[in-house]
């Protein structure tokens, strides 16, 4: 199977949208082969993922939670906390949420490269405007 690469420019889209339209291309929903014991998606490359916007008070109020397994190991982050530290997890964490929680799902998030900035190394095939 030949895939190609959808390069994303993250700072002309709301969150959200942004991950169903990702989502939707590692899995291969958006061919007329999809099935859904096959992975049969394209690789997704985004720049530009510290300027991605959030809508509404999302920016102070959506909480990102980590747990280390120890007592008292629960740490959280807020999205402009995050988008401070690590830019590319904000989109990561979204688009991860959305795809399968099995083996497939694990192949297709090897897929997603997420850069913060203009840089890639990517060879791009398919440009999203």
């Amino acid at each position: 199977m030949e895939r190609q690469y959808h390069l994303f420019d993250a700072k002309k889209y709301v969150l959200g949208r942004l991950s169903t339209e990702i989502a939707k291309i590692l899995s291969g929903k958006n061919k007329v082969d999809y099935a859904p014991h096959i992975d049969g998606g394209d690789a997704v490359v985004v720049i530009n993922a510290e300027k991605i916007v959030v809508t509404g008070n999302k920016e102070t109020d959506k909480k990102y939670y980590s747990y280390s397994g120890y007592h008292g190991g629960l740490t959280e982050k807020t999205v402009k906390e995050l988008r401070g530290d690590h830019p590319e997890e904000i989109i990561r964490r979204s688009v991860v949420g959305m795809l399968p929680k099995n083996k497939l799902g694990s192949q297709m998030q090897k897929r997603l490269f997420i850069y913060a900035g203009e840089e890639h190394e990517k060879k791009i095939d398919i440009m999203h405007e």
